[in-house]
């Protein structure tokens, strides 16, 4: 018996589900380079735009020349460099708790840390729209694992009567396909009530959210007494790589110990810690960037509303607009990319059957007339839609 690798393929090509990649071939900004053609971009998740930003450039390269180019081993062997401790030391400060430690990626900063709370005897409970970082991590962890309802904290309740062990509920901030945002005060004191952990993922909450950019838990007033574990990644608002823990000195203590991505992968370039750094920065200094994106977000809105469009319960940079069938989806993408505009058609299994959409993310990078480019197209390409015939697209 072998693998029939083609049929699965041949699958895949025939539910309008088969995923190509984009050739990036210039720097990430609104105006790219994709497969030879200049395209104005809305589906990149440089939310503050800072992934392309002079200065952010500018410090990876003096990391270089006084770093070098590789972390060279583990953090716990001889990786762990002074600009990985100077970023860990001003992450813990800009999320208000005692220690944070950084990770090569958000999916292994998931896998990390679930995986070292939790395990047999223990549960983990988590939403049902979670990130497939989180999820996974829920399942590698041999702790019990159920999902409760999306966003629903009395579906959350009911599932922590039922909880034995450690219990550590999982939560993302802004869910990456509905742009919607976790309700963290009613999740904290249902998880609080039965003596349960609360972990967020706020990988698309930093940057765009709260006063400071201090993301979900700033929104909405939380502290380490709520949230007791809080991920955060660095390739997004950061507009640069990698991910991180804050939290107590026990909990990072306890993921430096027994976190297994953590303990055996090598170190992050230290010259990525440098840029990080910057972009911090820019990212706590320079507040126009979040009013600037909160206009494009209530332009964007307004616009879709008028066309007649139907959108998600968003005011985050994710504003995914819901078509339903995946041939749809992709056929209002291509129609879109033909007139230079590249928004990504998002279907299952990213997203549940029937709900594949159009994943449009802003940035405070695009202008205001770069968006009603956007919005124009849109309302030229949406009536057309239903009367054109199927055609063989092949999208992300």
């Amino acid at each position: 018996m072998s693998f029939d690798l083609a049929a699965r393929l041949a699958a895949r090509h025939a539910d309008n589900l088969y995923r190509q990649r984009p050739l990036l071939e210039s720097p990430q900004g609104p105006l790219v380079m994709v497969d030879g053609r200049s395209m104005l971009a809305f589906c990149s998740n440089d939310y503050l735009g800072l992934a392309n930003h002079p200065e952010v450039i500018a410090a990876w390269r003096a990391g270089a020349a006084r770093w070098g180019v590789g972390g060279g081993a583990s953090h716990l062997v001889i990786g762990h460099s002074t600009p990985h401790h100077e970023l860990e030391e001003a992450l813990a400060e800009f999320t208000g708790r005692p220690k944070a430690l950084l990770f090569s990626t958000g999916y292994m900063a998931n896998l990390g840390a679930v995986t070292a709370l939790v395990g047999q005897g223990d549960t983990v409970l988590e939403d049902r729209l979670n990130h497939a970082s989180l999820l996974d991590a829920g399942l590698l962890s041999g702790a019990r694992f159920s999902r409760y309802l999306h966003n629903d904290a009395a579906s959350l309740a009911s599932r922590l009567e039922k909880a034995s062990g450690n219990t550590l509920v999982v939560t993302d901030g802004v869910f990456s396909m509905d742009g919607d945002l976790a309700d963290l005060p009613a999740l904290a004191a249902a998880a609080k009530a039965r003596d349960a952990w609360l972990l967020v993922d706020d990988a698309h909450g930093f940057g765009p959210l709260g006063a400071n950019g201090g993301g979900i838990v700033e929104h909405f007033g939380l502290g380490l007494e709520d949230v007791q574990v809080l991920v955060g990644t660095l390739g997004k608002a950061f507009g640069t790589a990698g991910a991180f823990v804050a939290g107590s000195e026990e909990l990072i203590e306890t993921l430096i110990q027994f976190a297994r991505p953590y303990i055996y992968t090598t170190s992050q370039p230290p010259a990525l810690a440098c840029a990080t750094l910057k972009s911090l920065e820019l990212l706590r200094t320079e507040s126009w960037r979040r009013a600037h994106l909160a206009t494009l977000i209530q332009q964007f809105r307004a616009g879709a509303h008028s066309i007649g469009l139907q959108l998600m319960d968003s005011f985050t940079p994710i504003q995914p607009i819901l078509i339903g069938d995946s041939g749809r989806a992709l056929r209002l993408s291509q129609m879109l990319r033909e007139r230079g505009l590249l928004v990504t058609a998002i279907r299952p299994p990213t997203v549940p059957a029937g709900s594949a959409r159009l994943r449009v993310t802003l940035s405070a990078a695009h202008s205001e007339a770069q968006l009603q480019l956007l919005l124009e197209a849109l309302a030229e390409c949406w009536p057309r839609l239903g009367a054109e015939e199927p055609a063989e697209i092949a999208n992300a």
